[in-house]
């Protein structure tokens, strides 16, 4: 199917182009906005767990989604065939959002020629045989370097997207998006104790640019060394403490506890904790926080977003002080600011909305010991997994996968049930150091909002935050 993939996807209707686009201009002609949108996708995943081929799945997908915009309206069509008829049942349903109004089409987004990624499709190399070998050597590496090895979860998934942008004035973009990633999960046990550790790295990119032998034995050698601190773990404590965050995954408390309360649509609505808040210090002073989709490589990264506006740097806070948000085409012009390269959306099937690509913290000039040393009493967080957020109220929660004491400014035992309570804007306000070692996660956040899955990266310097709650396990 590659080399199809070289026409346009425009090309693949049962229909000339022309009509294609003649279709798009009539549906959208009184619209303040709208486009079609066209996606051909293909996936593979493999699972290799306890010892076998868990399961294989391969599949592809391709078609349309129509969307029409007027003021604070929207209205959208999709379809799963590229045919003239499925077209025209798009274009009489969106028309009804503008039927007998008058918006003055907005002006196309801005061309770019820069490019972030391979357009070569990754699923291509290493062929099926070799990826079910290379997780079989994984497999097999991890359970005969320790016998308290119980289980090895071990998958492979790569994806392949083209996506094409065809707005009613004639502008085109096309952008051919890959994505890659590796996963290695652990379970160590003694006697009636177990515990997990995982791994993951990935980014758009070929398997061929970071999976090596060395790439994934560091990975392999992570995920056991987790579960075993996890297996001499003691209960955490419950309290008020000061906490050290770690550098790089850890940012996932930043993308979930800020990042989404700074998404436009959110603001525009007033229902995020920091709506009405530009100008104002939302903040401790060094604090620095950008969305930035121009990173070569990264999963969050986008040559284009899904509505065509190229992806940017955007300095969301500057030293504190809250100076912009991610914006689609739809709320930037509603807030009379500019799109910012953050409208994306899941597949053909959803309409774009404001959402995060790469959001990370910049570094400051404090080193890592510095930070622990300065700890009487707190917790050391190495790595988080799952947490929630309330946009709202800015309340979040977060659990950590890898967490110390410190006792008197030094990393003491591991415990395991460490629970992260607080509020995104005030915890903000609690941080009073800030590592001179920003780094972004390894490839592997996924973000959730209405709905729809979209890949994401997370990043931060380590960080000292004083007082917050720490909800424990210890009886």
């Amino acid at each position: 199917m590659d080399n199809a993939m070289q026409d346009p996807l425009a090309s693949q209707f049962d229909i000339s182009e022309a009509q294609v686009e003649r279709i798009v201009a009539d549906a959208l002609k009184d619209a303040d906005d709208g486009e079609l949108y066209l996606e051909y996708e293909e996936t593979e995943s493999l699972l290799f767990d306890n010892g076998k081929l868990k399961s294989g799945a391969y599949s592809t997908d391709r078609g349309f989604g129509l969307r029409s915009v007027l003021g604070e309206t929207s209205g959208y069509a999709h379809a799963g065939e590229l045919s003239e008829a499925a077209l025209k049942r798009a274009a009489d349903a969106v028309s009804a959002v503008t039927r007998g109004a008058s918006g003055s089409y907005s002006a196309a987004p801005q061309r770019t020629n820069k490019l972030l990624y391979t357009a070569d499709n990754p699923l291509a190399s290493p062929g099926f045989e070799d990826k079910v070998k290379l997780l079989q050597t994984i497999d097999h590496y991890l359970r005969t370097k320790d016998e308290r090895v119980r289980q090895v979860s071990v998958s492979i998934a790569a994806n392949w997207q083209v996506v094409e942008i065809l707005r009613a004035d004639g502008h085109r973009v096309r952008d051919v998006r890959p994505l890659t990633r590796l996963n290695i999960s652990v379970v160590a046990g003694i006697g009636d104790k177990q515990e997990t550790g995982s791994y993951g790295m990935g980014g758009r990119k070929l398997f061929g640019d970071f999976l090596t032998d060395e790439s994934w034995r560091h990975g392999a050698d992570e995920a056991l060394r987790q579960a075993l601190v996890n297996l001499d773990a003691i209960p955490a404590p419950a309290g008020t403490m000061d906490v050290v965050l770690g550098a790089g995954w850890p940012g996932v408390m930043l993308h979930e506890a800020v990042g989404h309360g700074l998404e436009g649509d959110f603001n525009r609505k007033k229902t995020s904790a920091f709506a009405g808040l530009l100008g104002e210090r939302v903040a401790s002073k060094g604090v620095t926080v950008v969305d930035d989709g121009t990173i070569e490589g990264r999963r969050g990264s986008l040559s284009v977003d899904d509505e065509g506006t190229p992806s940017g740097y955007n300095v969301l806070i500057e030293d504190g002080i809250l100076v912009g948000y991610m914006q689609d085409r739809q709320n930037a012009r509603l807030m009379g600011m500019k799109a910012t390269g953050n409208g994306r959306r899941q597949s053909y099937a959803h309409q774009p909305m404001p959402r995060m690509t790469n959001t990370y913290m910049l570094s400051g000039d404090k080193t890592p010991e510095e930070m622990i040393s300065s700890v009487k009493k707190g917790l050391y967080a190495v790595s988080f997994g799952g947490g929630q957020v309330d946009i709202t109220s800015g309340k979040f929660v977060f659990g950590c996968t890898e967490a110390y004491m410190i006792e008197d400014g030094k990393i003491g035992a591991p415990v395991t049930g460490a629970m992260l309570i607080g509020n995104g804007p005030e915890a903000m306000q609690r941080i009073s150091m800030i590592g001179n070692d920003s780094a972004l996660d390894t490839g592997i956040g996924m973000c959730g909002k209405a709905g729809q899955s979209v890949p994401v990266g997370v990043g931060q310097p380590h960080l000292l935050m004083n007082a917050m709650t720490v909800g424990g396990t210890q009886t």
